[in-house]
């Protein structure tokens, strides 16, 4: 057979298309009628939120590699001019789509249910008075017009901020009449405001816009003048952190500069009412320095993420999600002593349907434990306020030796992670920020503990977040295990990141960026090995990106070997499936549905000796050479059924399922003639059996 170029750029989709792609599918959600209707909403504002990081991130990005030489070609051969043409493109259809379902679906079937957000041609007379007054006791003292002429130069913009162009007619107290002024509406004020419920005539949940209510007063703040115009729009800034690493010596102080440059990088991305003119169009791009295809109008709030608010209405929770309450693992439900339960056996939890809470009472118990001399953890997102950082600070107290590695680079979650190392270090813990160059986002912990047979490691290895709010929306593994080896594996990863010294081998566990790239590879080329020697050979990856191009070129190999391969990639996948001769043996699917799949698995048959990894990494170049990652193997055979079974509900889905095809679109699956079946469905199933 003759070989094939598998470097040939048509064999691989284009990464920012694909990222669009997983948005268009979460958008989709929020015309799912089977879908709760505040869930609809909540989908729609997530899309809104996703296309904001995409621009402040991703486009951003592109815009710095158009005029650099050579720096901008990827495995697709697509240039970043080329590529950010392409994002228009889809960019534009994404923006119409959301505006068109908030204004010809969702609107009219929240107001069937009583949540009605009144239009100022609706609003009544009573409301209106109503309106005014709080316009002129809660929002007229805290805005400040900004009148453009030589002395008032345009204004510094907030990242992301709600703002208002006006236009005007007449000469003001001083004899000025540029002609234009700018109003910041204030970032501490909801962008819904609430009308008083049963007040003339109000209903519970009746809502006028904030940008409603500046409309309608802006003359307020322009005495003697006459308002021709006023458009509300919406900036996005360049909100990738820079910090120069060669020539830090502090990284906490130098990204605490950088998180306020953030607020008025450059401007990448322009949202304005669909029916401002043109003339004060071209003006604002001129001001930003943007060209037309950086302009996007809207039908609508330009900020559709603060619609929020309402999903978590207390008196609609018929329009939400069932809520439900996460199991805790019989053996830890019957015994409170956690390290007795995993000195006998590996603990295996699923969250969202296994609890966070045995996790935070492994830390809880360790930091008052007597015979636990040191606890060991990684930060990556924990939340403001954790339950976590509450027990490590306690044992710090109780003088355990405590050490605490915190990747305060966390993407928009810097802020937070810089006050948690400051609270960690005034209670006495070691504060370690990772290796500068190398972000740290492995998930670990290790305790230390004094027992009659000597020093014990307890272990916990995690593919998601420390972070108790997330593991209730996220899917994600977390292991206990008291393994020898695997306890020794995960103190030497930690010696790496808070001394110096060479690489140590580990027993059991995959290190980025020394070891897991290659493990990858050696275990795709051992299914493939095993293909071409007629033995059984299967591959099945779950997790939320693929786009390394050397694992793509492995994979694509092995399906030419004969390996059938399955992947449940949630996002990003620059594979191409079912191209004849290459990849007819690779399925790929994402499931999109009510908790956001973040479990990183990797199955390997292995000749019917199955192998099975979890992991904090993705299959990108970022996780496999610039990160802090670990995988890491479910050795019990109980806990690795449970996995194969997972993983075979995620693969029999033809609810929550979307098929990549091989131009890059998706396409949702319908069970048909089939009985409907849901991933997470059944797993809550399983979880009300219990």
């Amino acid at each position: 057979m003759e070989d094939i170029d598998l470097h040939q750029p048509e064999l691989y989709i284009n990464r920012e298309l694909s990222l669009l792609e997983f948005n268009r599918r979460v958008l989709e959600l929020s015309r799912d009628e089977q879908m709760p209707l505040l869930e609809r909403l909540r989908y729609l504002c997530i899309s809104s939120t996703n296309l904001d990081e995409f621009f402040e991130i991703r486009v951003a990005g592109l815009k710095e590699k158009v005029d650099v030489p050579g720096s901008h070609n990827t495995p697709d051969n697509m240039s970043a001019a080329e590529t950010l043409k392409a994002i228009r493109s889809v960019a534009l259809e994404l923006v119409e789509e959301q505006y068109r379902v908030l204004n010809n679906e969702l609107f009219p079937l929240l107001e069937k249910e009583n949540i009605r957000f009144i239009r100022r041609s609706e609003w009544s007379e009573a409301q209106e008075k109503w309106l005014h007054r709080y316009f002129e006791e809660s929002l007229l003292p805290m805005l400040t017009p900004m009148g453009l002429d030589p002395a008032h130069p345009f204004p510094r913009i907030i990242n992301k901020s709600l703002s208002f162009i006006v236009s005007l007619q007449g000469k003001d107290a001083f004899g000025r009449d540029s002609g234009m002024a700018v109003v910041q509406a204030p970032r501490s004020l909801p962008r819904l405001i609430q009308l008083p419920p049963g007040e003339n005539g109000n209903g519970e949940n009746d809502y006028v816009f904030l940008s409603s209510i500046i409309h309608a007063y802006v003359s307020d703040l322009f005495h003697g003048m006459k308002i021709t115009g006023t458009y509300q729009f919406r900036i996005t800034r360049n909100s990738d952190l820079f910090v120069d690493t060669e020539e830090v010596d502090d990284l906490l102080h130098a990204l605490e500069g950088e998180l306020l440059s953030r607020r008025y990088s450059d401007v990448v991305r322009l949202e304005v009412d669909d029916d401002c003119p043109d003339e004060m169009i071209y003006f604002l791009l001129k001001t930003f320095r943007l060209e037309e295809n950086d302009l996007y109008r809207v039908d609508g709030p330009v900020n559709l993420n603060r619609l929020l608010q309402i999903c978590d209405l207390p008196d609609k929770s018929n329009l939400r999600f069932q809520p439900f309450t996460p199991g805790i693992p019989a053996k830890l439900r019957s015994n409170p002593d956690i390290f007795s339960v995993i000195r006998k056996q590996d603990i295996l939890l699923f969250h969202p349907f296994d609890s966070f809470l045995p996790f935070v009472d492994f830390l809880r118990q360790a930091s008052t434990d007597p015979q636990v001399l040191a606890i060991k953890q990684t930060l990556y997102r924990t939340g403001p306020k954790s339950a976590v950082v509450d027990a490590l600070v306690q044992a710090a107290r109780n003088n355990k030796v405590v050490t605490v590695v915190i990747e305060i680079r966390a993407r928009f979650d810097e802020a937070d992670n810089i006050t948690l190392a400051n609270r960690l270090q005034e209670a006495g813990a070691h504060v370690v920020y990772g290796v500068v160059g190398y972000k740290t986002h492995v998930k670990m912990a290790l305790v230390v503990r004094r027992e009659e047979s000597g020093l014990k490691q307890y272990a916990h290895l995690s593919t998601g977040n420390y972070h108790p709010r997330n593991a209730r929306i996220y899917t994600d593994y977390g292991l206990f295990t008291a393994d020898k080896a695997v306890g020794e594996d995960v103190h030497k990863a930690f010696m790496q990141l808070t001394g110096l010294g060479k690489v140590s081998r580990l027993n059991k566990l995959l290190l980025s960026p020394f070891t897991m790239h290659q493990a990858v590879l050696d275990k795709i080329q051992r299914e493939e090995n095993n293909a071409n020697k007629g033995l059984p050979a299967r591959i099945i990856v779950k997790m939320n990106a693929l786009i390394e191009p050397k694992v793509v070129r492995a994979l694509y190999q092995a399906s030419i070997a004969g390996v059938k391969i399955d992947l449940i990639i949630r996002g990003i996948c620059r594979i191409r499936p079912g191209v004849k001769g290459v990849s007819e043996n690779i399925q790929v699917r994402s499931i999109v549905g009510r908790f956001l799949e973040h479990t990183r698995v990797m199955y390997f048959q292995n000749n019917d000796k199955p192998e099975i990894y979890c992991a904090s990494a993705d299959w990108m170049e970022r996780n496999f050479f610039q990160r802090v990652e670990l995988g890491f193997p479910i050795a019990t055979k109980k806990l690795s059924d449970a996995i194969i079974r997972h993983l075979d509900y995620y693969l029999r889905d033809n609810t929550q399922a979307w098929v990549l095809n091989s131009d890059g679109s998706y396409t949702r699956l319908q069970a048909g003639d089939d009985e409907p079946f849901s991933a997470q469905q059944q797993l809550l199933a399983e979880l009300a059996e219990h």
